[in-house]
């Protein structure tokens, strides 16, 4: 994960990409865009890939999406990644002022005007959100000025209806929440999909975000997930009113429904501190690489071993510590082969 407008964000990219790290994925939350960040690191860097994390569905419409897609693909001489997720109410109401409604059918139609662009077909599309051109309009069914190229898509799923959908559709699964341990409650809906669709499930590149920190005893390890545990309380308790939560969703098929329950309604009711010590500390290190070089380690092959093909290093500090932290990863991935 990558912020190109911070000082020394080229540098690191190019560092990056000299050390063998595969791709670099900028964010896109209520903030600065993930395009135009991104078009900016393809200017500095040749061989890398480039990946949204990820870009707010309804936020564009989809014919903008797919002609910015083009042009990073065209301009990054193929080596953009769209990654794309519906967000949620809160967002998507209060700062696109865009109604958050049937998400996965807003996914599916998306990908599939994407894909028609992509390919310069006439843009003619029947769907249940969007019916282009629009009917009774004088609007027209234009052919999109540009090349034929695929654009990668990535689809930020949590849920099982959205997971059948990336299973059916995308090229990739960006595995928010991911718990190795737990892996066919995301991946159960995921096969199914895409074997009903006559693809499998290593059709995919399965990625996995995990925040990266490397200790060197127990003792601070521990420290360390008990402080991404905390981080989680302001996910559980404020990102979704009203029981639409999708994380929460989650946290509940994983088996901790009732902590996050009991961290919502702290968090709620305004005892923010209670709250963050009421999330379980399994949730700060099973979700991420917090630990000793050994403990990484191992860590690292239970990713493997199911079946995650892309770990996407969420890193604090500076570059320079994040460029180092990045090349002990390097070598950890290397020798839990």
């Amino acid at each position: 994960m990558i912020e190109p407008r911070l000082p020394g964000a080229t540098d690191f990219a190019a560092a990056a990409e000299r050390i063998g790290v595969n791709s670099l994925w900028v964010p896109e939350v209520w903030g600065y865009d993930a395009l135009t960040g991104l078009a900016y690191l393809a200017a500095k860097t040749s061989t890398i890939k480039l990946g949204t994390f990820v870009v707010q569905l309804g936020s564009r419409s989809p014919a903008l999406l797919a002609t910015s897609a083009l042009s990073l693909q065209e301009l990054s001489g193929g080596r953009f990644l769209l990654g794309v997720g519906t967000s949620g109410p809160r967002v998507m109401e209060g700062w696109h002022g865009v109604r958050f409604r049937k998400p996965v059918q807003t996914t599916r139609e998306t990908i599939e005007i994407v894909r028609m662009i992509s390919r310069a077909d006439r843009l003619e599309h029947r769907g249940e959100i969007y019916e282009l051109p629009l009917p009774d309009s004088a609007g027209a069914a234009l052919r999109p000025m540009v090349a034929p190229r695929h654009v990668p898509v990535y689809v930020a799923a949590m849920g099982p209806q959205n997971l059948r959908l990336t299973g059916e559709m995308a090229d990739g699964w960006l595995a928010n929440a991911f718990i190795p341990e737990a892996a066919e409650v995301f991946l159960g809906p995921l096969r199914d999909s895409a074997g009903r669709a006559g693809r499998a499930l290593t059709d995919l590149d399965l990625v996995a975000p995990v925040a990266v920190e490397i200790h060197d005893d127990e003792t601070s390890a521990d420290a360390g997930a008990r402080r991404h545990a905390d981080g989680y309380a302001f996910t559980i308790g404020a990102m979704g009113p009203g029981g639409r939560n999708f994380y929460n969703d989650a946290f509940t098929r994983l088996g901790y429904g009732a902590e996050v329950t009991k961290v919502a309604a702290l968090w709620q009711a305004g005892k923010r501190d209670e709250a963050r010590r009421s999330v379980p500390i399994d949730l700060g290190r099973l979700t991420n690489l917090v630990g000793t070089t050994a403990g990484i380690t191992d860590r690292v092959r239970s990713y493997r071993a199911a079946g995650i093909t892309t770990l996407l290093a969420k890193l604090e500090g500076d570059y320079q510590g994040q460029l180092t932290t990045l090349e002990r990863l390097l070598a950890i991935v290397a020798d839990a082969r």
